[in-house]
């Protein structure tokens, strides 16, 4: 299945909502394409896109997390506190679900790998609690080579 077809698999329920590697065509504009967004929310999924390229270590991370989600004022920019936040999500409703698309993400791994597997557990926890709501949760993992040991790949 191309990365294309997966993502309608995804998108309209017939793939199991999980933390995924998504394998996206090296193309010169594969990095930074938002049209995977659009889709996501016509289909009725609230989309939210991590470049990775601005966060190389845990405080960057944050950072980017709670100006991306949207975290409330009282976010406390730890760990914890994300996991707080991305169980929650009440002040950003969605209809179907939650499309999160992480690109870049080697940015973190090379360069701070215990801050990106607490992020891989994190997205995973999360992940858990929307499995079974009408609004699940699913992760993407954008890469277009290098690949993230024991994430399984969505296409």
């Amino acid at each position: 299945m191309d990365a294309n077809q997966a993502l309608n698999e995804l998108l309209i329920g017939r793939l199991k909502p999980g933390v995924y590697q998504w394998r996206i065509p090296p193309t010169p504009s594969a990095v930074g394409d938002t049209g995977w967004t659009e889709r996501a929310r016509a289909a009725g999924w609230r989309a939210y896109h991590l470049d990775g390229r601005r966060a190389r270590d845990k405080d960057a991370f944050l950072r980017l997390c709670a100006e991306v989600f949207a975290f409330p004022a009282t976010f406390g920019g730890d760990w914890d506190a994300m996991e707080e936040c991305l169980t929650d999500l009440s002040w950003a409703p969605a209809r179907n679900g939650y499309l999160v698309l992480y690109e870049s993400w080697a940015e973190l791994a090379e360069t701070d790998q215990r801050s990106f597997r607490t992020v891989l557990d994190i997205f995973a926890k999360a992940v858990e609690m929307w499995r079974e709501t009408p609004t699940p949760m699913t992760v993407l993992l954008s890469n277009v080579g290098v690949e993230v040991a024991g994430v399984p790949r969505l296409a």
